[in-house]
């Protein structure tokens, strides 16, 4: 017997990728209020961040 791990979503919120990645919040939370974080949607109040741009941004480190 296997057991999968369930698939990621592809939208995380800004405390979830905090956490999985040893970031600041508030970083990212500024970061999302200049636009300048990729992948990051405003859902009402919410802030989703789509991960494999999320990720991708991340790995190349631009800083754009």
């Amino acid at each position: 017997m296997t057991i999968e791990a369930a698939p990621q979503k592809p939208g995380a919120s800004i405390p979830q990728l905090a956490q999985e990645y040893g970031l600041s919040e508030t970083l990212l939370y500024g970061l999302a209020n200049q636009d300048r974080l990729p992948g990051a949607r405003r859902l009402g109040k919410r802030i989703v961040i789509h991960r494999l741009t999320f990720e991708r941004w991340l790995s190349e480190g631009t800083g754009q």
